[in-house]
C-alpha cells in the first residue's frame, strides 16, 4: 500500500465522521498526497511518508498565516504584555 492508497482510505474514513469534521479529513488526505512522491523516495513506510507530508503542509499553512497582512496588524506578544500592564495600572 502506497501513500495514494492511504490517502484514499483516509478520505473514505472521513465520510464516517460528523459532517463538520469531514472537510478536515478530506484536507488531511489531500495534504498526504501533496508530497507523496518526494517523501516516498526518502521514507520506506507509506504511513510515515503521509504523516510527514501532512506535517509539512500544516507548517506551511501556519507560516502563511503568520505572513498574512491580518497578522501584521496584530500586537506582538511584547505589545500584548505592555497593554495588559497598562490595563492593570488603570
Amino acid at each position: 500500500m502506497g501513500v495514494n492508497d492511504l490517502s484514499t482510505r483516509w478520505t473514505r474514513a472521513g465520510r464516517a465522521l460528523k459532517k463538520r469534521d469531514q472537510i478536515y479529513a478530506k484536507k488531511l488526505a489531500d495534504m498526504a498526497k501533496k508530497h507523496s512522491s518526494e517523501a516516498f523516495y526518502a521514507l520506506d513506510d507509506p504511513l510515515e511518508a503521509a504523516v510527514f507530508s501532512v506535517l509539512i503542509e500544516l507548517l506551511r499553512e501556519r507560516d502563511s498565516e503568520r505572513d498574512s497582512p491580518e497578522d501584521s496588524q496584530r500586537d506582538s506578544p511584547e505589545d500584548q504584555k505592555a497593554n495588559f500592564s497598562l490595563l492593570q495600572e488603570i
